[in-house]
């Protein structure tokens, strides 16, 4: 259990400084960084789609070898409070991106809420918006494009 009896620790705690527990704790579980994402090669602009890596359960939208995710999925980015501000793909409702912008956790983020559904409850996660990477040749992965930014 987190202590929060000092107030919510992300408030109050930078990321360089959160202990391995409280890092994993701010992920909301939406998915959305286990898309597949393509990058137009002359305007730079990252594309989304709706097609999600192999290892992301479609229903709780977690990693289900996420121990193992780098070593079965070698092109899998480890978060870290030093790549975070780079990693300008991440959604924009990524909690960890949100914190580095010195912004505040969206209203149905489970540390807010105490609920773990509440990403999906809120339509934020690619629960039944998603599918396999299993069921789409590459190739076809520009079909897979959704329209907006995450």
């Amino acid at each position: 259990m987190i202590n929060m009896t000092d107030g919510p620790f992300w408030e109050k705690t930078s990321l360089d400084k959160l202990n391995s527990r409280q890092w994993e704790a701010l992920c909301d579980g939406c998915g959305r960084c286990c898309l597949q994402k393509f990058k137009n090669p002359t305007t730079g602009k990252i594309f989304y789609t709706s097609v999600a890596c192999f290892l992301l359960d479609l229903e709780s939208c977690r990693c289900t070898a996420y121990a193992l995710r780098h070593r079965l999925v070698p092109g899998c980015i480890q978060l870290t409070p030093d790549n975070i501000e780079t990693l300008r793909w991440l959604p924009k409702t990524c909690a960890y991106r949100l914190l580095a912008e010195g912004k505040n956790l969206p209203a149905w983020h489970h540390l807010v809420t105490g609920n773990k559904d509440s990403v999906h409850e809120a339509g934020i996660s690619v629960r039944h918006r998603a599918i396999s990477e299993i069921l789409v040749h590459p190739d076809d992965l520009e079909y897979y494009c959704l329209d907006h930014r995450l």
